[in-house]
């Protein structure tokens, strides 16, 4: 696993490094104090695994610099952090292809669940039960939490996740999407939440350029893919 971690607080990021290292032993993760240097590492080895994005950190200058990363290196994931991002934030991240959202006051076990879930797929935001929003900038493992869900099972290669890239979890509701099903139904389907289904059909969108669910379903069954079956339909 290569991370790399771009945060200009040196205690939060020494702790965070430490605590990955601890925990798997095989981790590589390099460390940048601003944008620009974060830059430069990905322009040296763009085979990172996951780039972990500081959202107040110098250079970053507003969704600006997350934008330039995700343009420049459009194969490597990049996600946000942040102790003080909004809602709107996050929203504008998940607009640009971010993977996910990690509010810094996750615990270390809590974050490295969700590295390990975006590394497997899926597309990571902390959500407020009541208000089925992105949680702004607290999270805790208490009642909020977001349970990570179980690994998805890939679809069969063919060339609409050849040519456009979709995650496992993509290939997954895309299948549902193919078959006219709704949001809830596809959170059913795949125990997550209708938030999070949303923004796995807006990341579809974007990587079949596709205007919407509809448009997006016509273009993977021009291509060949195949629904997916509701159970007891």
């Amino acid at each position: 696993m290569k991370l790399l971690l771009a945060d200009d607080h040196t205690l939060f990021r020494d702790a965070l490094v430490q605590y990955i290292e601890r925990s798997n032993p095989e981790a590589q993760v390099s460390i940048a104090k601003d944008f620009d240097e974060a830059f430069k590492i990905a322009q040296n080895d763009d085979q990172q695994d996951l780039v972990l994005l500081d959202l107040r950190m110098p250079g970053m200058d507003g969704m600006n610099g997350f934008e330039k990363m995700r343009q420049t290196f459009p194969d490597i994931p990049v996600a946000l952090m942040s102790g003080v991002a909004e809602p709107e934030d996050v929203q504008a991240a998940l607009d640009l292809g971010a993977v996910g959202y990690f509010p810094k006051t996750l615990s270390g076990k809590a974050l490295l669940r969700a590295i390990e879930s975006v590394l497997d797929g899926e597309i990571y935001v902390p959500v407020d039960h009541e208000t089925h929003q992105p949680i702004p900038s607290y999270y805790d493992d208490g009642p909020r939490q977001r349970i990570t869900p179980k690994p998805a099972q890939a679809a069969p290669a063919n060339k609409v996740v050849r040519n456009f890239k979709l995650t496992p979890r993509e290939q997954e509701v895309l299948g549902y999407l193919v078959t006219g099903a709704s949001n809830k139904e596809i959170a059913n389907e795949l125990g997550l939440q209708v938030v999070t289904v949303k923004l796995h059909v807006r990341g579809i969108c974007r990587k079949l350029d596709a205007k919407n669910r509809t448009q997006a379903a016509l273009i993977a069954r021009e291509n060949g893919f195949a629904g997916a079956e509701i159970a007891g339909s």
